[in-house]
């Protein structure tokens, strides 16, 4: 049985679900302090406060309909991945969460139309993810020991993050990002102020450091904290562990990250601003290149859905060289307009060529998003870290392409139908990815 017939077939038998409830909203104060909404800013220690924090899982705010739903999908599951501790080394922060009508021109005041305090962070959100899904993330951080820092932490907890390895610093801020979410264009603006003092080496003792990449299947870098990552993906080397590394800008250090990882996930600009090839296909072709450790490379493209590159043996290609350009667009024409869910299509091993740059024997995957109808799409904020964290889940089970990248595409869909990077990340009960997960154990069972 292909791997689409399978996902067809169960998803034919599986219930639909609504995106379960996230977050609380800012003015039931979510997760943090109502008395200190305002971070304080950078380079300043704040006022300690004993005021408790407010701490609700996401899991008790879902209504005795859903959970009843997710129950039944539970039960028909394929079982969790043996190997599912994964560690993480990046970014966690306050997300300052603000929705408008439409964008303010300079020098405009505009009101919004809702908001919400909740945490975010690329390494925040993905393991966030991935501890949804059923995996067992821990996460190097650094967060100050502001009101802040506190609810980050046990929002993480909560979701099942470990963050016994999160450096909390005496004084100081920890990070935080003002997010604009435009709902006329369904696109969001960024402000980030970095956390005070930042982290380095030195605040990761070897114990720690070794204890946290004990037993862990994977580790996963967002880019940030170029010193400490460093050093974590040095000791992951050693142990012959793969690295998984979000390429979503050119960022110092993140060369370093590269050359020691297994997979790459890339934001839609990066590969050519990285390899300054002519067209993302050849540039992903540069990519295995340079990079000769890297297994494979994925470039997300928001709605139009996502092209990985894996690297394939020789001896199983064709002896005939193709055009990765001119294959990539028979491949997307391809594609089954009338479809909403999302979908995958393969060449096949090839020997892939690309014009001015060279030859790598590989396997093209252009992946499909799900087809989001306007009045569900909410937030895309997060989408990107939604699917790495279910791409570190698709690792962990030893999912094929052709069932990973709609998975990963799937859950990153769910993320967008509610307001911030993680009140909508589904939990591996959700009906919606069940055709998936089984599809995926049984490609692997198959082998």
């Amino acid at each position: 049985m292909s791997a689409q017939v399978a996902i067809e077939k169960v998803a034919m038998a599986s219930p639909s679900l609504h995106s379960l409830p996230g977050g609380l909203t800012f003015a039931t104060k979510s997760l943090y302090s109502c008395s200190n909404l305002l971070p304080t800013p950078p380079h300043s220690s704040p006022p300690r406060s004993n005021s408790s924090l407010i701490t609700r899982s996401p899991r008790n705010l879902c209504d005795r309909k859903t959970m009843s739903t997710s129950a039944q999908a539970s039960s028909s599951l394929p079982p969790l991945p043996e190997d599912r501790i994964v560690l993480g080394c990046g970014l966690v922060s306050v997300d300052f969460l603000a929705t408008v009508a439409s964008y303010p021109n300079p020098d405009d005041k505009t009101r919004s139309t809702s908001a919400k305090l909740q945490g975010g962070g690329n390494a925040g959100n993905a393991l966030t993810c991935a501890a949804r899904l059923g995996l067992k993330p821990r996460l190097i951080s650094k967060v100050a020991d502001d009101p802040q820092g506190k609810g980050l932490i046990e929002e993480l907890e909560a979701d099942g993050v470990d963050t016994s390895f999160l450096v909390v610093s005496e004084g100081g801020n920890s990070p935080f990002t003002y997010v604009i979410v435009d709902n006329q264009t369904k696109t969001r603006t960024c402000i980030h102020t970095p956390g005070y003092p930042p982290m380095i080496p030195d605040d990761l003792s070897t114990s720690n450091l070794l204890a946290a990449i004990s037993g862990a299947r994977l580790v996963y870098f967002d880019g940030r904290l170029h010193e400490t990552a460093l050093l974590v993906a040095q000791e992951a080397n050693r142990r012959a562990i793969p690295i998984l590394t979000d390429a979503e800008s050119k960022r110092e250090g993140l060369d370093d990250l590269l050359s020691l990882s297994s997979y790459v996930v890339c934001s839609a600009k990066f590969p050519q601003e990285w390899t300054e090839a002519p067209s993302i296909p050849s540039a992903l072709v540069s990519f295995l290149l340079m990079l000769t450790h890297v297994k494979f490379v994925i470039v997300t493209l928001g709605k139009e859905g996502c092209i990985m590159l894996e690297r394939g043996m020789t001896e199983n290609a064709q002896s005939e060289e193709t055009d990765i350009d001119d294959l990539c667009d028979i491949l997307k024409k391809k594609k089954d307009s009338n479809r909403n869910s999302p979908t995958c299509i393969s060449s096949g091993v090839k020997k892939l060529c690309a014009k001015g740059i060279g030859t790598v024997t590989g396997t093209l995957f252009v992946g499909t998003a799900e087809n989001i109808p306007p009045g569900e799409l909410v937030d895309t904020t997060g989408a990107g870290d939604s699917f790495i964290g279910a791409t570190l889940y698709a690792i962990c089970a030893n999912m094929p392409p052709e069932i990973m990248l709609p998975f990963a595409a799937q859950v990153a869909a769910i993320k967008c139908r509610a307001l911030g990077a993680r009140t909508g990340i589904p939990y591996r009960t959700d009906p919606r990815l069940a055709s998936f997960l089984v599809a995926g154990s049984q490609e692997v069972a198959a082998v």
